[in-house]
């Protein structure tokens, strides 16, 4: 049973991937793009923007699997920086300082760092080119 079931890994390392990226990039484009609107968008410059430009760009490559581990490692940072900038200072719990989100995202992207993205990704298709290639 666990064979088939670990079998599956490389696949759901995929989907995790690209769910957690897809939910990271909506918060870049309200931020960014406005989309979908938002009662309050952040100021031209300002720190909340940056992060939604990185949310908006970094967020697209790890979507789609290209310079995943370094995309990853970025956003894993920032995730930090939010909670500790934005959350900590409110309470000590993650469910009342309003961090969930900051600390799941951290940790799901620090995982994607060292696991790499998997095989339904841009990365896994310039790799077996090369493979190919190198043949």
């Amino acid at each position: 049973m666990f064979a088939s079931i670990h079998a599956l890994q490389p696949a759901l390392l995929s989907l995790l991937r690209i769910v957690s990226a897809l939910v990271l990039f909506s918060y870049g484009t309200q931020k960014i793009l406005h989309f979908p609107a938002a009662e309050r968008v952040p100021d031209v410059g300002s720190m909340s923007w940056i992060a939604g430009l990185l949310e908006l760009t970094l967020g697209f490559l790890v979507l789609i699997g290209f310079q995943t581990r370094a995309a990853a490692f970025v956003l894993s940072g920032l995730m930090a920086f939010a909670y500790f900038i934005g959350h900590a200072s409110r309470g000590f719990f993650p469910a009342q300082n309003g961090g969930v989100a900051a600390i799941l995202f951290c940790f799901v992207f620090l995982y994607i760092v060292t696991a790499g993205a998997g095989p339904f990704s841009v990365d896994a298709m310039v790799k077996r080119k090369q493979g190919v290639v190198a043949a």
